[in-house]
């Protein structure tokens, strides 16, 4: 059975990475962020499951609980006897991504929480008295777009409308629920958090797109995106927002995106390489259950 850990909580959350950086900007923002978030959030599910499967494993590998249900626990350890600390391993494990993955959660939902507070009519925008120029989407159905004085000040009307266009697209493709996904799937496996940072930079695109389009000018977009991501830095602040202008490297890429939008795209098809992935390592982990199941048959009644 070492060989079901091995591929889907050693080797596939890896090759998704490199399947994600491969092929992600290949494909629109849109399709691109919905293919990575799923196939993360499958290979994270298919690891915690094989982990599962071994925590249960070590279980039954106790004396007493083999005399209890009447099989044979040197057997069931034998199995894996070449490997022994796997089993315990993994109890360790699915305690600790346990932990994580409730606290990420539970963060997750403080910070929907608390941009909701006073949150204006649905579909609406919210103006809040605040120095510090800031604005995001707050989800909800269809939600609506809070932005500070800070901010309405400090872009021209054709750049406000361009945020505003920006915003509206986080809320109309529910991009929330993508960033949420992602950010379990990393709680869940540590090697898929750059997967989940890439997942923020692409939902960050596809709204790019959206706006751009719905504008007409791709020009005005990226001055906004430019100009509210240094005045956010300027100011450092630390709001709730979950969509707000990120300062940093990604900005630069974002801005270059829309100011020299690549001619060329990839294949559709091409999602289907990290999809690919998951799948198997799901497929995988319930060949792992059936294993187990087969091992714990052929020892009953076993001495």
């Amino acid at each position: 059975m070492f060989d079901h850990f091995l591929v889907s909580v050693v080797i596939i959350p890896p090759l998704l990475v490199l399947a994600v950086r491969l092929i992600a900007d290949r494909l629109t923002p849109q399709t691109a962020a919905v293919a990575v978030t799923w196939s993360a959030a499958g290979a994270a599910l298919a690891g915690l499951l094989n982990v599962l499967v071994f925590a249960l494993k070590a279980v039954a590998e106790i004396p007493a609980v083999g005399l209890l249900f009447g099989w044979s626990a040197r057997i069931v350890r034998a199995d894996t006897g070449h490997v022994p600390w796997v089993s315990w391993l993994s109890v360790a494990l699915l305690a600790a991504i346990g932990v994580r993955v409730i606290v990420v959660h539970r963060r997750q939902h403080r910070l929907l929480a608390l941009a909701g507070i006073g949150a204006a009519p649905a579909g609406h925008v919210q103006v809040v008295p605040d120095d510090v120029p800031r604005a995001f989407a707050v989800p909800g159905d269809p939600g609506h777009v809070v932005v500070t004085t800070g901010m309405r000040e400090l872009l021209s009307p054709e750049q406000f409308e361009a945020l505003l266009a920006h915003e509206h697209a986080h809320l109309a493709a529910r991009h929330h629920r993508l960033i949420q996904l992602s950010e379990l799937a990393a709680a869940a496996h540590p090697a898929l958090w750059w997967v989940a940072r890439h997942v923020d930079y692409l939902v960050e695109r596809a709204a790019d797109e959206y706006a751009a389009t719905r504008i007409g000018c791709r020009r005005t977009l990226a001055r906004a995106i430019g100009t509210a991501a240094l005045a956010a830095s300027a100011a450092s602040p630390a709001g709730p927002g979950l969509h707000a202008a990120s300062p940093g490297g990604v900005v630069p890429r974002r801005v270059a995106r829309l100011l020299k939008p690549r001619a060329g795209r990839g294949a559709a098809i091409l999602y289907l390489a990290p999809i690919g992935l998951a799948v198997f390592s799901l497929a995988w982990t319930a060949e792992a259950a059936y294993d187990l199941g087969e091992l714990i048959h052929a020892a009953w009644d076993r001495p």
